[in-house]
């Protein structure tokens, strides 16, 4: 059984699809949360609502200013008082063909970077100071893609650099901070039942063309794998990626 109720976790983009659901999980198993949202104030109050005292705060920020992310890091922690463990859930999904403009193209790619990728390193870099200070470890979870491992669209290029800049980031920090009990780990999805995913019969049938399970993932399976992730059964793991995507792409 998973048991977290010693535990007290931020999750960033936690007002809807997977971060949503991972909160569910944690609190399931007994976690206190942090909540992060981007501009869905109304989602995430709904939320913590739903999920009770459990909730110690919602923290807004825009993840793609590096100062409003070094902010939401402190935040949290003067919210909370103590942080074990960070979800870096929260991504942006945007197309940008190559035929666009190179200002509008190189805009879209430095935002995706500035939120997918620049936005979880400043968040690990405060947690891990944060837990080297408190000296009992602590762990970081990133959700990245599987678009990470085997690349994506031409016009999604942005969000694949991204997502493979995490799960590089994910084992250097596994690597580097094992010795400091400091675990990390990385979740790579492939289509989710969210509303980032393709929608309408084609658009969905298309996705699942290359998925042998036959179906996108739930939510809830997601949240299961991160809550166990934190939970410290199983820290030999750290630097792993877990994959979820109904062996549509088997390393």
């Amino acid at each position: 059984m998973i048991d977290l109720a010693n535990k007290t976790i931020l999750i960033t983009g936690a007002s809807r699809g997977i971060g949503a659901a991972i909160a569910r999980s944690c609190v399931e198993a007994g976690a206190r949360i942090v909540l992060h949202y981007g501009t869905s104030k109304e989602a995430i109050e709904n939320l913590a609502s739903e999920l009770g005292t459990n909730v110690i705060a919602c923290l807004q920020a825009d993840l793609g200013n590096a100062t409003e992310v070094a902010d939401l890091w402190t935040r949290g922690i003067e919210a909370a008082g103590h942080i074990d463990a960070l979800i870096n859930n929260a991504a942006m999904f945007a197309e940008a063909p190559l035929d666009q403009g190179t200002d509008e193209w190189l805009a879209s790619w430095d935002k995706t970077m500035a939120v997918n990728l620049t936005a979880p390193a400043l968040l690990s870099k405060g947690a891990i100071a944060h837990f080297k200070a408190g000296g009992t470890g602590g762990t970081i979870l990133n959700i990245a893609s599987r678009a990470g491992h085997r690349g994506d669209d031409l016009g999604m290029a942005a969000y694949a650099a991204s997502k493979g800049g995490v799960l590089a980031l994910t084992k250097t920090l596994a690597r580097g901070l094992g010795n400091e009990n400091i675990r990390c780990f990385a979740i790579a999805p492939g289509w989710v039942e969210t509303d980032m995913a393709p929608s309408g019969a084609q658009g969905i049938k298309a996705a699942l063309a290359d998925v042998p399970l036959g179906r996108m993932a739930d939510p809830s399976e997601i949240g299961a794998l991160a809550a166990f992730l934190v939970s410290d059964l199983c820290t030999s793991a750290t630097g792993a990626t877990f994959d979820v995507n109904g062996a549509s792409y088997v390393r």
